[in-house]
């Protein structure tokens, strides 16, 4: 079995998209329409970044879900069929459209309007950690006092992500290295993603939600927060909690691949730019053994 999977930021990059604005015809039929709703060109935003806009979250979200469609779309027009769908915090915004939850440009919104909230936080940080398992990370931010310390992202057995105040963040690097990780490196980002300090983004993006309806995913879409596929009962008010939570909670993204394998997946293609989401389910199948 297949699992198509998306990634979200950090993997933006000028030039991204080249040759596929114009290949995929769903997005030529809807072009004029995105470029209302952002209220500016996104082909230029990707292709040329004059501005070096495409490292702020507000525009990096919309330009990674519209790229990433493309790369699905493309992928369907080739004939692959996805048997499992999962995307890395932004990417689960395409996962759900692969999924027919809604449409690409009600996803568009969504995305516009989570970026614009995420990008309003200040004075947060994030940094990676490298070579230390999530136990010891947790023994690390305990035994540390970094009690404004919350993971934000468990990518894989060897790289784990940590959000915060931008000075406890600072303080955290040598506490970790010297708990034995090969590398603590400072992420460029102007907020703490994924942790407790997003919770007024979270409540406002609820509001924002309310009321819109989704449908009950096609397809098995592997959630963020739970490492468990969206529920199809209820699925419009599971789909805005779950969406809600995902901004402030950690993304469980070793577990959802390991859920993925137990259930069959072999194959792992990744939708979007460049190859992140490969190298980390890399590290989880060595890990699993398989």
């Amino acid at each position: 079995m297949i699992a198509f999977v998306f990634p979200g930021q950090g993997s933006q990059k000028r030039g991204m998209g080249q040759g596929l604005f114009d290949e995929v015809s769903e997005y030529v039929s809807v072009e004029k329409d995105v470029d209302a709703i952002l209220g500016y060109s996104m082909r230029e935003l990707c292709l040329e970044d004059a501005d070096n806009r495409l490292k702020d979250t507000q525009f990096t979200q919309p330009s990674l879900y519209v790229v990433n469609a493309l790369h699905y779309y493309k992928a369907v027009a080739e004939g692959a069929r996805p048997d499992y769908l999962a995307g890395h915090s932004l990417g689960e915004y395409n996962a759900l459209l692969a999924a027919g939850v809604y449409d690409f440009l009600t996803g568009l919104r969504l995305v516009k309007k989570r970026g614009e909230l995420m990008s309003q936080a200040r004075n947060g940080g994030m940094g990676a950690v490298i070579g230390l398992s999530a136990d010891a990370i947790a023994r690390v931010i305990e035994d540390g006092g970094l009690t404004g310390i919350d993971v934000a992202n468990f990518n894989s057995p060897a790289q784990t992500v940590v959000s915060g105040p931008v000075d406890e963040i600072k303080l955290a690097g040598p506490l970790f290295e010297a708990a034995g990780a090969r590398m603590f490196m400072p992420l460029p980002v102007s907020a703490a993603f994924h942790s407790r300090y997003m919770a007024d983004a979270a409540k406002e993006f609820a509001e924002f939600l309310a009321p819109l309806t989704f449908s009950a995913p096609n397809t098995p879409v592997v959630a963020n927060v739970t490492a468990q596929p969206y529920p199809v009962d209820d699925a419009s008010a599971s789909a805005k909690s779950l969406l809600v939570q995902q901004i402030s909670h950690s993304v469980q993204w070793t577990q959802s691949v390991r859920y993925l394998i137990a259930n069959g997946v072999t194959g792992f293609s990744e939708m979007g730019p460049g190859n992140v989401l490969t190298r980390l389910v890399q590290q989880i199948q060595k890990d699993a053994g398989n």
